[in-house]
């Protein structure tokens, strides 16, 4: 949980950048593991990644923030609360 929006949830993501498809690939360790077609460059890749996981979740993808990470694989993304992440 963020301690500046306790309405929300933090989520650790692992980004797999100019993919071949567009996929959540399932947890590794504490991270999400997702691969986006997208090139990591201008911002592309990340929002890319916040369109998936919009869609994954269910909510709006201005809803999801990038908070930490990116011009790292490793990335972290602020959820709002209620988003069903997946097990």
């Amino acid at each position: 949980m963020s301690p500046r929006n306790p309405e929300a949830v933090l989520l650790h993501v692992r980004v797999q950048p100019k993919a071949r498809a567009n996929a959540v690939k399932g947890w590794h360790g504490a991270a999400l593991r997702v691969s986006v077609t997208a090139a990591p460059e201008d911002g592309k890749a990340n929002r890319a990644v916040i369109e998936l996981l919009a869609q994954l979740l269910d909510v709006a993808p201005t809803s999801i923030r990038l908070v930490r990470g990116a011009a790292s694989r490793d990335k972290w993304f602020r959820l709002p609360r209620g988003a069903k992440i997946p097990a």
